[in-house]
């Protein structure tokens, strides 16, 4: 049976470029990198063996390379989807836009 463990969070930002993508690795980057999964030897499990999905929220959700994304991943099985959602801030002149994605990882292993 498949077995949420964790819920991580995080916020990225491109702040020139309109890059969403390099958003949403920052996003899955602040995600990951507050916390430490020490359970893996209790469950007779290795990191390998998750299965993450990866929500991350984005302005224009097209814009983002979701392969680029998961490899922000160094472990499990990846899956990422993209939902309309973050933020764009437009420059004074319009001719650039902060970029805020958010992003939402979901840990499960098989029991």
């Amino acid at each position: 049976m498949k077995q949420r463990y964790v819920t991580e969070m995080g916020m990225g930002v491109d702040v020139h470029g309109r890059d969403h993508t390099s958003a949403a690795v920052r996003a899955v980057f602040d995600a990951i990198h507050h916390s430490s999964l020490n359970f893996f030897p209790v469950l007779g499990k290795t990191a390998d063996d998750m299965e993450i999905d990866v929500l991350i929220g984005v302005p224009d959700p097209d814009a983002v390379d979701i392969e680029k994304v998961a490899a922000a991943l160094p472990y499990g099985t990846v899956t990422v989807k993209t939902l309309v959602g973050g933020l764009e801030i437009p420059s004074e002149d319009g001719t650039d836009s902060v970029i805020i994605a958010n992003a939402g990882i979901i840990v499960h292993l098989n029991d």
